[in-house]
Formats: C-alpha cells, structure tokens, sequence
C-alpha cells in the first residue's frame, strides 16, 4: 500500500477548476506537477495550489520518478503521444475525453495500457453521481422493463456568445466541437446504463457561430460543431430490445443549462437529471422522485453535475491505485473509450456523407 498518491496533472483548464481541487479533497493524494503549454498558466496554477514543480514542458512532468497517475487534460490531438508516453514510463493514466482523434488511436493507447498492466481510465465522472448508480441498479432490476428507447438532452448556451474567442475548441485538427466535447459523455453514459451497444447511428452536426476573433484580433473560421443531433440504435441485451435513442446536444441554445436522460421501457420510464436526481414512473402515474444525495461539489464553480461527478470519482482513483487494485467499480477504461470513439467515429462518417453508419 503506497502512503501518498503522487499525481501529475497536463493542462490547466478543467484541471485547474476541477481536478486540482477534488484531488486535493483526498487526504492520501498530493498533486507534485503540473504541466501546460504556457509556462504562465503552469505558474499561476502551481502557486494557487501550493504544487511544488511547473513546466511547460509536459514530459518532464511525465518522466518524474515520483508520480504515479498522469491526468491528461490537453485537448485531443494531444492525447496519443501524451498517454503512449505516460504508459511507457509505467504511469497510470486518467485521460479526458473525447480518448482520441479516431478509433485508431485510441485502440493503440488501449493495447498499450493492457500490456503494460496499467490503470487507464477515461474521465466519464457522470458515473460516480448516486443517481446514474441507482440507476444503473434500478435498470437492471426491471424497474421499467426492456428499454425501448433512450432520449439525452443537452443545452448550454454559453457558445452562443460569438464574442467568445477562438481557440482549439473551434478547430477540428484538434479536436474539438460538441460532439467530441459532450456526444462522448453521452454515448459513454448510453453504453454504460444500458450494458448495450451501439449497433447503427445517424448524425448531423451544424455550426452556428461561423466565426471567431483568434488572439491577435483576426476572423478565424470555426470548423467544429456547436449542435450535435444523433439517431442510434442499440443491439438486443437483456435490457433492451430493438431499442432506439436519440440525442439533442447544443452548446448555443438560450437561455438556460439543460441537461437530462430519459428512458423509457416496457413497464415504465426513468428520468436523471444533471446532478443525479432520479424520477420513475410505472406509467400510470406521474414522475415520482427517488430520494438520492446529490455529492459535493467544488466550491465556487457552478455544479453542472461534472464537478460534484469528479468529486465522487477523485477519491475512488486515489484509493485504488493506494492498495494496488486492478479495477475501480463502474469507472470507464480505455476499452470503454475505445467503444465511445467507434461510435463518434460512425457519426462523423454519418455526418460527411449523409447516410446512416452501422457499427454492428
């Protein structure tokens, strides 16, 4: 058993606002480096947090002797050679999604981390709410029966602002857009709740806000999606049967955060909302809510239900890599990311030509 988890974070956005603090939370973790490609931000985190070592070189972060898990937080382009690297040095590695920038990637960082015995782990943290794990049980006690279909809303509106600058977010080379950015978290939660695959998918994206001003003030054009609409279908489990779903996520839609699942079965339906609150109905009567604790979140940022997820999931990586298990209860691995990327991979295929994609 290890006294102290020794972890190295790469990037300074979500980490910085979410990582950071959950890990600090657990009393045998400590934070020993951080890494961002601007030294400036490596600073300015490493100080507010009281980490001893910054670089804007983040090899030097994973060549450490001291670290033990590797929280890669760059953007996608980025995330290939970041874990192939970490997992050569023998770290465990916590990557956010999308894994990668295509299903082959991410089949390589996978067969990588299962030859080298690894923990490697996608940061699919809706997971570890209460309510998705209530859930979970609930589906698989026929609470509702065989699912027919599933429905995943998502609306945040702050990309609608056209003043917000353009960065690697707006460029899909590097990865970004909305499908990649929350289809991932969507597809991943589909999977997972239902223990089915994804068998067919039809996608259209769309870009409202065409362009951006970059750093020095000029138009740039955005080339990722900010509205991502998908119809799938779900191969035949013991949860569901010739089940469809579809999914609504935008990220320029006024005025409020949204941000729900819905499933609806033989015998009833289920609804989770953002922050884990769970409500079933048996179809004869209204929603009626089932009591679940909503987790801590982090202080000082608005809990859009990722937070308080990390908080819950911070202290299950910690404890596990502590005693030297091998597998963390419900936590998403790089076969799962592997399964998410087949099917991001199908929509934008879908997308591009105009025709429905099976991956089954």
């Amino acid at each position: 058993m290890k006294d102290k988890v020794r972890i190295g974070i790469i990037g300074t956005g979500f980490a910085r606002k979410v990582q950071i603090p959950a890990f600090l939370e657990c009393a045998d973790a400590e934070i020993v480096s951080v890494a961002s490609g601007h030294i400036e931000n490596a600073k300015e985190t490493a100080q507010e947090f009281d980490i001893a070592h910054f670089t804007d070189d983040w090899q030097k972060t994973v060549e450490r002797e001291d670290v033990d898990l590797i929280c890669i937080t760059t953007p996608p382009d980025t995330h290939l050679e970041m874990a192939l690297r970490a997992i050569e040095h023998g770290k465990h590695v916590l990557c956010e999604k999308p894994m990668a920038m295509n299903a082959t990637e991410a089949a390589e960082m996978t067969d990588k981390a299962i030859k080298k015995g690894v923990f490697a782990l996608i940061d699919h943290e809706l997971r570890f709410q209460k309510g998705r794990q209530k859930a979970f049980e609930l589906l698989r006690n026929n609470s509702i029966g065989k699912i027919r279909h599933a429905r995943y809303i998502f609306r945040n509106p702050h990309r609608g602002d056209a003043s917000l600058p353009w960065n690697w977010w707006s460029d899909k080379t590097h990865g970004g857009g909305a499908l990649g950015a929350i289809g991932s978290h969507i597809i991943d939660s589909f999977l997972w709740l239902t223990g089915a695959e994804i068998s067919e998918v039809f996608c259209q994206l769309n870009t409202h806000v065409k362009q951006r001003k970059d750093a020095d003030g000029n138009f740039r054009d955005v080339t990722t999606d900010d509205e991502t609409n998908l119809i799938v279908r779900f191969a035949d489990t013991d949860l569901t049967e010739n089940a469809t779903g579809n999914i609504s996520a935008s990220m320029v839609e006024f005025p409020d955060y949204q941000h729900f699942i819905e499933f609806s079965g033989t015998r009833g339906a289920m609804r989770i909302g953002y922050k884990g609150e769970l409500f079933i109905t048996d179809g004869a009567e209204n929603w009626r809510e089932i009591e679940i604790e909503i987790g801590k979140s982090v202080d000082g940022i608005f809990d859009s239900g990722f937070p308080s997820g990390f908080m819950a999931f911070a202290p299950k990586i910690v404890e596990a890599i502590r005693d030297g298990k091998t597998a963390i209860e419900h936590a998403a691995t790089f076969t799962d990311g592997l399964k998410v990327q087949k099917v991001l991979d199908a929509a934008h295929e879908s997308d591009e030509n105009g025709y429905s994609v099976k991956i089954l």
